[in-house]
């Protein structure tokens, strides 16, 4: 009965394995991480939509490279309330990072405006040319 069961666990893993989203040679990515620790009034980006999908599995968020609309949010520093969103839209190119973060004027408003931080090469990351 042991053995049956040590058995049955691979097997178990390896059959839930093809309902699991893959990646191809080229992908993208978006992270609401700092990468620029010393811009001003510059907050962390909460992402909460890629193109009206939520619920991401992972950080960073692994999307196809093009056109995509990004519901995000960030907070301002002694605000109590929730994250005002905003709405991006942004071109993403193949094997890049994007680094999303909220920009506020200051420390006192909580209004803010969505900014692409940075963008870095991901390692691993091939872009195939098209037939």
């Amino acid at each position: 009965m042991r053995k049956m069961m040590m058995l049955a666990l691979p097997l178990a893993v390896i059959g839930a394995v093809p309902g699991c989203q893959t990646w191809g040679p080229t992908w993208s990515e978006l992270t609401g991480a700092r990468w620029n620790l010393t811009d001003e009034y510059r907050r962390r980006g909460v992402i909460e939509q890629v193109d009206n999908q939520g619920s991401f599995a992972q950080m960073p968020i692994k999307i196809e490279p093009g056109e995509h609309r990004i519901v995000m949010g960030s907070y301002a520093p002694g605000w109590s309330g929730g994250p005002s969103l905003k709405v991006m839209e942004l071109n993403v190119l193949p094997c890049k990072r994007y680094y999303l973060n909220g920009q506020f004027q200051n420390n006192i408003d909580p209004s803010w405006t969505p900014v692409v931080d940075y963008v870095e090469d991901i390692a691993g990351c091939q872009i195939v040319a098209k037939k």
